[in-house]
């Protein structure tokens, strides 16, 4: 009983599972702990193909450095169980202590005697889920914050380039990204590819909506509701409705047509332009932590914010993460 007490510390295997695991390896502890564990490879093997959605998501601060760390699984059930998210912390604190530069590396870190690798498998092994370490961010700055939303599914990290001020302005930038979910600091941050690609979105809206409103315009002047004839199912439809005839039905599609043709091809590059740079100055507002509406004051944005507390206070990067859908 006392070698199967051990096995079960040592493993977190079950009381049966552990007995069975002595029996076999003819009381070698060793051999045991071997076999428990080479089953938690056997299982996560076979579940490799399942989907962890579900997890655990805990962050922590310390002075320059910050870390999130998520450790996933299949089920709800065992994302809330108190050794999973013993575990979690475990291998946070790892990071925390070590501050590992990669996913990677932070799987290589041994616990113990263990890798966190090892541990996670064998975990596995004991609740019969898929498990793995979803995610590892970390920022540095001189001053680091992390906040974990109640529910341990997201967690965000923000590094600032002031320390010593007080500890809730950190914290409340740090909800903001939590709760905005911004893509960049400022607009200096964001991707060169992603402006691309929303100004290529932005400018095909542009002209098929500046080409809409002309057709629309002339469909009204011809006493037709332009929402009656939007679609070729909503003409058949509205005939049979009676709401128009086949004649207006004809006519429609005609106005459609040409003035639609007309319209595409003498569209004004300027207006397309400067419509399009319209909706990425709306872009960075909306999306980077600086111009973003502060959720405290939606009168200022986080910038303003943090200036109020400090003239020369910004953050310089973050990290954020979630299992929840988005």
């Amino acid at each position: 009983m006392a070698d199967i007490s051990k096995l079960r510390t040592m493993t977190g295997a079950g009381m049966m599972d552990c007995k069975k695991a002595l029996t076999e390896a003819e009381g070698n502890f060793d051999k045991a702990v071997e076999l428990i564990r080479k089953r938690g490879q056997a299982i996560a093997a076979k579940r490799s193909d399942r989907d962890a959605a579900q997890g655990c998501v805990l962050a922590a601060a310390n002075g320059d450095f910050a870390a999130i760390v998520a450790l996933k699984c299949e089920t709800d059930f065992v994302a809330k169980n108190a050794d999973f998210v013993a575990l979690t912390k475990q291998i946070l604190d790892k990071a925390m202590e070590v501050k590992p530069a990669s996913l990677e590396a932070l799987n290589s870190l041994m616990i113990g005697n263990s890798s966190v690798q090892q541990l996670i498998t064998d975990r596995s092994g004991v609740t019969g889920e898929k498990m793995e370490l979803g995610a590892y961010e970390f920022v540095n700055g001189p001053a680091t914050l992390a906040y974990i939303h109640p529910g341990n599914m997201l967690a965000s990290i923000v590094a600032f380039n002031e320390a010593g001020l007080d500890t809730q302005v950190y914290k409340d930038v740090a909800m903001q990204v939590a709760a905005m979910n911004p893509i960049a600091v400022d607009e200096a941050g964001v991707p060169a590819e992603y402006v691309a690609k929303e100004r290529e979105i932005a400018t095909e809206k542009t002209k098929a909506e500046l080409v809409q409103k002309q057709v629309d315009g002339a469909l009204s002047k011809a006493g037709i509701n332009p929402a009656h004839v939007d679609s070729e199912a909503h003409i058949e439809s509205n005939i049979e409705k009676g709401w128009i005839t086949a004649e207006q039905a004809a006519k429609a599609r005609e106005i459609k047509e040409t003035v639609g043709a007309q319209a595409a091809a003498n569209l004004k590059q300027a207006m397309i332009d400067g419509i399009v740079n319209g909706r990425i100055q709306k872009i960075y507002k909306e999306q980077t932590l600086l111009n973003q509406a502060f959720i405290k004051e939606a009168k200022i944005n986080v910038a303003q914010y943090m200036a109020s507390v400090s003239k020369s206070l910004t953050c310089t990067s973050f990290k954020r993460f979630t299992l929840n859908q988005e």
